[in-house]
């Protein structure tokens, strides 16, 4: 079945406890909530997870058992470029702004000295 690549928050949310502990069942991920649904809601969800191709699940006894269907740094990947794509219209340039713009998290000087090592090297490697 093909990957959906949207995921809504509820979906990330259950994704973000499965990729944290390994591995789930219904009522891990339902217990790991902040403000949980139903726990036929959660396993609801977790089936569109696996419907999308997200996640995949094993049988222990009578639960099924969660876990996720590829790394979290594909996943990251992949989440980036929606993100990229969706609100920023493809543009790097317009993340590193609207990060570097954020207030509430300011960046240490260890982090802007990082970032001008990764720019510096980029260019080198003309990216």
């Amino acid at each position: 079945m093909a990957r959906s690549e949207s995921l809504s928050r509820r979906e990330r949310e259950m994704m973000n406890i499965i990729f944290r502990t390994g591995k789930a069942t219904a009522g891990d991920v339902r217990d790991a909530m902040a403000d949980p649904p139903s726990y036929s809601a959660v396993r609801a969800t977790l089936r569109v997870l696996e419907q999308k191709g997200h996640l995949r699940h094993q049988h222990d006894g009578t639960r099924y058992v969660y876990t996720t269907t590829q790394n979290r740094e594909k996943a990251r990947i992949s989440a980036l470029e929606q993100l990229l794509t969706t609100f920023f219209d493809g543009s790097t340039t317009s993340v590193v702004a609207a990060l570097l713009e954020r207030s509430k998290h300011r960046m240490t000087e260890e982090d802007l000295i990082r970032l001008s090592t990764m720019i510096d090297d980029a260019r080198r490697e003309g990216r």
